[in-house]
């Protein structure tokens, strides 16, 4: 037995003596995991003391918590890392290698496959989803899609009739939500596995016209509005704790935000309230105050103490939040970090993560173990004392350790990061390793298009991330050995099918 075995044995059983044992309902925490959309690690004051954008109850619950320095979504754009926050599992192992869904795509979670709220509902927890899923579904499709290309291709649909392999499937008791992002049709909301209204009309919002408040051309319900949005999804939320609250059952809600990503829409009482000039910055004030709701419906009910909230995003910030403006203004949604979504680079991936649980969790703390958005199925687990079967949580640590204070070293070997394009990077330690002489994504050298501004580089990077976290300079050529290392264990990674030893 090796002695990072021997220590991560060491660190679980810790763990489990610190929460008592054996678990019974009436001990369990309730679970809030708020996953916000293109939310920036910059953007996040607790994170960034550089940043512009007030964000009082993001950084409250970061003193009251714990903040992680080195969270990591498991792909730079939304579609995979939801299917990792859920599964324990890299989405790259399934048929998604690059891109997103599109609003029309059939389900990417296999049928029968661990989710969080599957495990969390077997072990007698009552459990929702109120938001955006961008994981698939399957509507009842009654023609082909148009032609062409893109996200934004209409698919004939009898919005009459219930929806398969959805959230119901996959664990959630009670879900509301609609299919993906919120500039990509079709814009209906789903209750329970049935449309709420059949579209009676097609909206769009040229991009041309409203910058970076756009949305494609689509069906759109009468019950559906692109600026209610966010406080829709926070008014249920907030109805849904207030209502799990009086009975004795632990709860998980899983509350995925379409916000701050594209259209960027703040209503009129958050308009110029962030302190600069940006719609983007007052659209994040605006879905930090969402966040200060439901925080302030979990204590209100009396239920905070043991009650987990954990704050986080799908990926970086997208160039549609104009850093060109916000840059002039001091606001970078990076902070000191290279790129933005879809890239390879740290600003495609690296995002905020703010646990707060005040039973056991020690208030101010901060963690800058390596951590990644599938560790959660894993965490979920050693929570209520089960034990994932072989073929669960493939890609997922428990980070409970690192919560409680009882982890004695790194919990992970190694994390993987991709791309837009499937570009893979491996993380150990303070090293970093992209397989790609480019970005993986949309900022300079993109892959294919600034071919001549990456032809004569090396065919890999290495990044030493402690003493140059801005990714400035490739040493892959000083460190051949460890070049060689983390690429071997990249491949090991890819053809063991699992990053996480099964027991």
């Amino acid at each position: 037995m090796n002695k990072r075995t021997l220590m991560t044995l060491a660190a679980l059983a810790a763990a489990t003596v610190a929460l008592g044992g054996a678990k019974s309902a009436s001990s369990l925490p309730n679970i809030i995991y708020i996953l916000c959309d293109d939310l920036g690690y910059g953007d996040v004051g607790i994170c960034n003391p550089d940043g512009k954008i007030p964000t009082p109850n993001m950084d409250r619950l970061g003193r009251e918590g714990m903040v992680f320095t080195d969270a990591h979504s498991g792909s730079a754009v939304c579609t995979p890392t939801r299917y990792g926050v859920l599964t324990g599992r890299y989405a790259w192992r399934t048929r998604m290698k690059s891109g997103v869904l599109s609003g029309y795509s059939n389900h990417l979670i296999e049928e029968g496959r661990m989710t969080v709220a599957s495990l969390l509902k077997e072990n007698g927890y009552h459990t929702a989803y109120i938001g955006k899923w961008h994981l698939g579904w399957d509507w009842v499709k009654t023609g082909d899609a148009e032609p062409g290309k893109g996200l934004g291709r209409i698919t004939p649909v009898d919005y009459t009739q219930p929806i398969q392999n959805g959230p119901k499937e996959n664990g959630f008791i009670y879900s509301f939500g609609h299919c993906a992002s919120l500039d990509i049709p079709p814009y209906v909301y789903v209750e329970n596995g049935m449309p709420t209204a059949v579209p009676d009309r097609e909206t769009f919002a040229d991009k041309k016209e409203v910058k970076n408040g756009w949305w494609r051309k689509g069906p759109t319900a009468p019950d559906f509005d692109h600026w209610d949005v966010l406080p829709n999804f926070t008014r249920r939320a907030v109805k849904y704790v207030e209502q799990q609250a009086r009975t004795d059952k632990p709860f998980f809600l899983y509350l995925p935000y379409s916000s701050p990503h594209t259209p960027v829409l703040p209503t009129s009482e958050y308009k110029g309230k962030s302190g600069i000039d940006s719609a983007y910055a007052d659209f994040t004030y605006m879905n930090d105050d969402c966040i200060g709701q439901v925080m302030k419906a979990v204590e209100k009910a009396g239920i905070a103490d043991n009650t987990i909230i954990i704050v986080t995003s799908d990926n970086g910030c997208s160039p549609e939040a104009d850093f060109e403006e916000l840059k002039m203004q001091g606001h970078n949604p990076s902070a000191i970090y290279r790129g933005h979504k879809a890239d390879i680079f740290e600003g495609g991936h690296r995002v905020p993560f703010i646990v707060r649980w005040p039973a056991k969790v020690k208030a101010g703390t901060v963690c800058t173990d390596t951590t990644c958005l599938t560790d959660m199925l894993a965490t979920c687990a050693e929570i209520v004392g089960a034990k994932l079967p072989a073929d669960a949580g493939e890609d997922s640590v428990s980070m409970l350790p690192n919560l409680l204070g009882t982890a004695t070293g790194s919990l992970r070997e190694a994390t993987v990061h991709h791309s837009v394009n499937g570009t893979f990077a491996i993380r150990q330690g303070k090293w970093k390793l992209i397989d790609a002489p480019h970005s993986g994504g949309w900022s300079t050298p993109r892959p294919g298009k600034d071919k001549e501004l990456y032809k004569d580089l090396p065919l890999v990077q290495l990044y030493d991330m402690e003493s140059d976290p801005g990714e400035t300079i490739n040493v892959q050529d000083q460190h051949p050995e460890v070049v060689d290392r983390l690429k071997a264990l990249l491949e090991k990674y890819k053809n063991d099918g699992r990053s996480i030893c099964a027991d």
